[in-house]
């Protein structure tokens, strides 16, 4: 997902409902009704402001498609700018964790969640910034079966364990991380980005939200 805008401008046309928005894609112009739902609940879209009018356009520009995730928010463009500022700090920002650990960490945490959306999106990320659709398969399926170093297997085996049982991280955890080369500020990253992925799986799973059809093509 492209960077999100940076401040709000004025307003523009309506678009259609977060249920009827359609996912496929157009390089140019606003998506319009389709019969296929992104999610399972009826919520009018707000009319776009010129900011989220670019931050679309941008999107189209750079991966040729709109995330439905982000059209499943235009029900509430506050939340959308708040969810995508706080997406692309976790994901695009300056970090001791590389894009691809990012992402690893978000396809493990909705493996565990089963969450369909974000399995088909950020497996498809792990994919493509890897170059190894092999290694894609094994983090939806299960993140063991890959041949990872001491670090990546410390840091997912750390956001599973916050996923299933976070009451139970204490000083032993972290020390796990310290140990193959984390420092404090990758630890707090690490459970951040967990933490965001636990929220938007629900969210995802409690609205039936779809993925875009371009995801499961990509990078095989």
């Amino acid at each position: 997902m492209p960077a999100s805008p940076s401040k709000t401008k004025s307003a523009a046309k309506a678009g259609p409902s977060a249920r009827s928005a359609k996912s496929a894609e157009k390089p140019t112009g606003r998506e319009t009704a389709a019969t296929e739902a992104i999610i399972a609940l009826d919520l009018p879209a707000a009319p776009l402001d010129a900011e989220i009018e670019a931050f679309f356009q941008k999107c189209r520009d750079k991966i040729g498609f709109v995330p439905n995730v982000l059209l499943a928010y235009t029900h509430d463009l506050a939340k959308l700018k708040a969810f995508s500022a706080m997406y692309n700090d976790l994901m695009l920002a300056p970090s001791g964790l590389s894009k691809l650990e990012r992402e690893m960490i978000a396809v493990v945490v909705s493996a565990v969640n089963r969450c369909f959306y974000c399995l088909t999106a950020h497996g498809a990320a792990v994919r493509q910034l890897s170059g190894d659709p092999e290694l894609g398969e094994m983090m939806v399926m299960n993140y063991r079966a890959a041949r990872l170093d001491a670090r990546q297997r410390a840091m997912l085996d750390f956001a599973v364990k916050l996923t299933e049982t976070p009451w139970t991280i204490d000083d032993p955890d972290r020390d796990a991380l310290r140990k193959v080369g984390f420092s404090e500020r990758d630890i707090w990253d690490i459970s951040a980005t967990a933490a965001f992925y636990n929220m938007s799986n629900r969210v995802a799973s409690a609205t039936d939200m779809r993925p875009n059809a371009a995801y499961h093509a990509t990078a095989r």
